[in-house]
């Protein structure tokens, strides 16, 4: 029996996502995204996605109000940088064309390449991941994974008052207590600046082999730290879970500690590919069981909508009024 309804919505944006390049310079001891710079794909020019190709995968998906620009990074000082920059920008004016709304995840950037970035991208992202042994472990060979590197473009991003995603990348070997320590720097960056809009808590999932559903005692590992997260961090912002990470059959619980997002939703997990996503009805209707409901959203969260620049507002109320629509049309 369902339980009763309340009042707090679980949100989700109805996402495409765009690949530039898989090709990076960082090399994580856990990602199965990357293609080493070595390997076809390198480069930005006829290996990478090309304007015409990143148009059809649009059209694929008519519904999807949120492009999601995903990219493998290119060292700060190569001379690939200018084009595969480039490229975010033509990928993010072709979205807005398109009558969607970019939102770029692409690595640290410099002021000058966030700054221009933030004149098309309502929202942007970048994950912290963590702090600790197991993330240098991880990191030793990721230059820009560094913490003092992502503590400084989430700081940049609160200087150019930029509506931010970040997020924890949990399940490494680190422990409750370095956890902690990372939430509270993302709820100082957030006193500070007001500008980090979600939080997502991404339980890591080993790549190459099938699917590895969470087991009981990860889950509530994962459900202690997203109470902690919901005690320690502002509550305006929001605490996203991926749902293909998580089972189906335990949502609710993830619900009651304090979740109430679930992301941007492709038809695939470009990250996690051996997860696949459920069908937003079939999400819709294990919300609606734990007694919530599930609502669409932009890749920029309602309450930062009016203090986007006057092009980008616009474009945003456009896209907002579109997916109330089809909201209201499926009810």
């Amino acid at each position: 029996m369902a339980r009763p309804a309340r009042q707090r919505p679980i949100r989700w944006s109805p996402s495409v996502t765009l690949v530039p390049t898989r090709a990076c310079f960082n090399a994580c001891g856990y990602c199965s995204f990357r293609l080493p710079l070595s390997v076809g794909g390198s480069r930005i020019g006829p290996e990478g996605l090309s304007i015409a190709e990143a148009d059809v995968q649009l059209m694929s998906r008519p519904h999807a109000a949120e492009v999601l620009l995903l990219s493998g990074e290119v060292a700060p000082d190569s001379p690939q940088r200018p084009l595969w920059f480039s490229r975010l920008l033509q990928l993010s004016r072709l979205a807005l064309q398109r009558g969607r709304l970019p939102h770029t995840n692409a690595g640290p950037l410099s002021r000058r390449e966030m700054a221009a970035l933030a004149r098309l991208n309502p929202s942007m992202g970048l994950m912290l991941e963590g702090l600790g042994p197991a993330y240098d472990r991880a990191h030793r060979q990721a230059p820009s994974k560094r913490l003092a590197v992502r503590l400084g473009q989430l700081e940049q991003a609160g200087r150019l008052g930029l509506p931010f995603t970040t997020g924890l990348l949990l399940g490494l070997g680190e422990s409750r207590q370095q956890r902690l320590e990372a939430l509270e720097l993302l709820a100082l960056l957030q006193r500070q600046w007001g500008h980090l809009q979600e939080v997502i808590l991404q339980p890591w999932r080993p790549a190459a082999e099938q699917a590895r559903p969470l087991a009981a005692k990860e889950r509530a590992e994962l459900l202690e730290c997203i109470a902690d997260a919901r005690s320690i961090l502002p509550a305006e912002v929001h605490l996203q879970l991926p749902p293909n990470l998580w089972p189906l059959a335990h949502l609710a619980d993830a619900f009651e500690a304090g979740i109430d997002d679930l992301g941007g939703i492709d038809s695939a997990d470009v990250i996690n590919p051996d997860y696949p996503q459920a069908s937003a009805p079939a999400l819709a209707a294990v919300v609606a069981a734990a007694g919530y409901h599930l609502s669409p959203r932009l890749c920029v969260h309602d309450r930062w909508i009016p203090g986007l620049p006057a092009g980008l507002r616009a474009a945003a109320e456009r896209s907002l009024a579109l997916l109330q629509q089809r909201e209201s049309a499926d009810c």
